[in-house]
């Protein structure tokens, strides 16, 4: 890679931060603490530990949140494999789904993801995925054969398209029984349920960075949760109040940009552009986060896609080096 070439053997460390930050405090924001507690604990960070928490007590901002995250960081960097057993429910093992294996084939990661689709919105909608995966399984058989490689990029990534976290796919998940019966795993006795959440149309906006403000809810939002999920059917109709806001517009978008560009791939997919039509195809990869965090990686996403396409228009027969 790139950046550990540029600082030299020995002096890098990856980190896969963001699933276990995300898993232990509920939020992907949570990660940039948690990094600073790991660089902390390894020394690079030449400032105090109780500095770095009044800092987070200044900025006021998921000042609870922030702090534990840097803890967790810590405990990462002695025994970083103990806090990804903390961050997994114990009826699922590091790597899959649910207790499951990891898919491997592309009919098991298929029949998976239609799974998931129908309990996300319906059968109809798990339908629309198995096609397009279905076609370009077809297609790259007969256009780049003996090539493989795009069926299960877009099997991967047209899936995390189709299944945006939005309102009801939260409240969803908070009410399917699995986070309960996880909360039940990990704690005893008496505790109380609180969740921060910055909900459209309701959270105020933090007149300083310009993005909602979270607050916090009791157990009695899980009621609310429930009520919310029975109305996933109103997803992408003229009655779903959450549909109407930038964000979901965008979701939608980059659905419908995703089956033109693969329509427009398999147009003119052959073995010698079959590699950059796979890297199209897995780009939806780096657009991660929610938010002001995923509208980042999504413009530098789109960034890269202009590169590649404008190799595959070109005919390449190579994926571009990214800046």
């Amino acid at each position: 890679m790139r950046f550990a070439q540029a600082v030299g053997p020995g002096r890098s460390e990856f980190v896969d931060a963001t699933p276990v930050a995300t898993a232990l405090l509920g939020d992907a924001i949570a990660t940039n603490l948690f990094m600073l507690g790991y660089a902390y604990q390894k020394g690079l960070v030449p400032i105090g530990g109780t500095a770095i928490e009044r800092a987070i007590e200044l900025n006021g901002a998921a000042v609870e949140m922030n702090k534990q995250a840097f803890v967790w960081g810590r405990r990462a960097a002695l025994d970083f494999a103990a806090v990804q057993r903390q961050a997994t429910p114990p009826t699922a093992v590091p790597g899959s789904s649910s207790g499951r294996p990891r898919a491997r084939t592309l009919d098991e990661i298929v029949a998976r993801r239609v799974d998931a689709l129908t309990a996300y919105q319906d059968a109809a909608y798990a339908a629309r995925y198995r096609a397009l995966v279905e076609r370009v399984r077809t297609t790259e058989a007969t256009a780049a054969k003996g090539l493989t490689g795009l069926a299960e990029a877009v099997a991967r990534y047209y899936f995390k398209l189709l299944a945006y976290k939005d309102e009801y796919e939260v409240a969803r998940l908070y009410t399917d029984g699995a986070f309960l019966e996880s909360v039940k795993a990990r704690f005893e006795g008496d505790y109380r349920l609180e969740f921060h959440l910055a909900p459209p149309l309701l959270a105020d906006v933090d007149p300083e960075t310009g993005r909602p403000r979270k607050r916090g809810y009791g157990p009695w939002i899980v009621t609310a949760f429930r009520v919310l999920a029975r109305l996933k059917q109103l997803r992408g109709t003229r009655l779903d109040v959450f549909g109407y806001t930038a964000e979901r517009k965008l979701e939608r978008r980059l659905i419908a940009d995703y089956e033109r560009g693969i329509d427009k791939l398999l147009q003119r997919l052959s073995p010698q552009n079959h590699a950059l039509a796979v890297e199209i195809a897995s780009l939806p990869e780096h657009i991660r986060g929610f938010g002001h965090v995923k509208q980042r990686h999504l413009a530098d996403a789109q960034r890269r896609e202009a590169e590649l396409w404008s190799a595959f228009e070109r005919g390449g027969g190579a994926a571009v080096a990214a800046e």
